[in-house]
């Protein structure tokens, strides 16, 4: 049975083990389709996305349209003549036309346990509302917000204090794996189509500064996993005397202790600050002050002379 011809669209480092995949087993990759180079860091250099990179090293074709839904980039797709193309968070909204070029579907392989999550930041959300398991969800894609039907679910835990980044990297793996059984199965045409039920669908929209910001009225619980559901990217983040004051990692020290100020500070440890929420107190281990590197919270108290009584907005 010959290899099915492929076109992929992806742009981060979560899509790149997918796009490895296909290469290590011998699909006839057409064309690969991600997102336009941006400007990124200090200097606003104009960078290649993670599967630009992979692309071009392994000598395939990249495709970067502005805006893929045109009557131009579509004929370039139906010239390619995919048998499939696969889509793992490329980032930009497939038109009719585009789903129905290829005889064998579009697959997408989303980041959480479908019909859970749908949407642009499942990862974080998942670490964030505090769930014990997540997975990935190869799905046949519609027109809709990935409401298609669902191929094949592998399902990973959620421990404790993992954090968003942790687990990005084990979904990335198990996403190439799951996309690896659903191309066997399609070829064979015996790929399942298990409707989604929308009335169980959750969303995971894009995270915002709203989101971001410490409510210290939350619990402790619930501060302990926003901390962790945005670290690595983008933080989350409190103000300390009208400046921002960035919290990488922490800890619950105390989940029901009564409390009667939240965002006060209850004592400096050996390890870092104790701060009350609105059920219980947490411990700051890791944080950046503004236009500041990460340091521990204890070294960031000593260098600011954060002391007991003090408010974090």
């Amino acid at each position: 049975m010959s290899k099915l011809r492929v076109v992929f669209m992806g742009t981060p480092d979560f899509a790149v083990p997918c796009l490895d995949m296909l290469i290590q087993e011998q699909y006839h990759v057409a064309a690969v389709v991600t997102q336009p180079d941006r400007p990124k860091g200090r200097g606003q250099k104009m960078t290649a996305s993670p599967v630009k990179e992979y692309a071009i090293k392994n000598d395939l074709m990249v495709l970067q349209p502005e805006k893929i839904k045109t009557a131009e980039f579509e004929k370039i797709l139906i010239g390619l003549k995919p048998d499939v193309i696969i889509v793992v968070a490329f980032g930009q909204i497939l038109s009719k036309t585009i789903l129905d070029i290829p005889p064998l579907g579009c697959i997408n392989v989303h980041a959480s346990l479908l019909p859970q999550y749908r949407g642009a930041a499942p990862i974080h959300w998942a670490v964030i509302n505090g769930e014990k398991t997540t997975g990935v969800t190869t799905m046949f894609m519609d027109v809709g917000l990935d409401t298609g039907d669902m191929i094949l679910k592998s399902e990973i835990p959620i421990s404790d204090n993992a954090i968003t980044g942790e687990i990005h990297d084990h979904l990335k793996e198990t996403g190439a794996n799951v996309l690896k059984e659903t191309l066997i199965l399609l070829q064979q045409n015996k790929a399942p189509r298990i409707p989604q039920d929308h009335q169980a669908a959750t969303y995971a929209p894009l995270l915002t500064k709203k989101v971001e910001k410490i409510d210290w009225d939350r619990s402790a619980l619930e501060i302990h996993n926003l901390v962790r559901g945005l670290n690595p990217w983008p933080g989350a983040y409190c103000h300390y005397q009208n400046r921002v004051l960035k919290i990488w990692k922490a800890r619950i020290h105390d989940a029901d202790v009564v409390t009667t100020r939240p965002g006060r500070v209850v004592r400096v440890t050996t390890e870092g600050l104790l701060v009350e929420t609105g059920c219980g107190v947490v411990e700051l281990l890791e944080v950046q002050p503004e236009s500041k590197r990460r340091m521990m919270a204890r070294d960031c108290a000593c260098g600011y002379c954060i002391s007991t009584g003090e408010i974090f907005g």
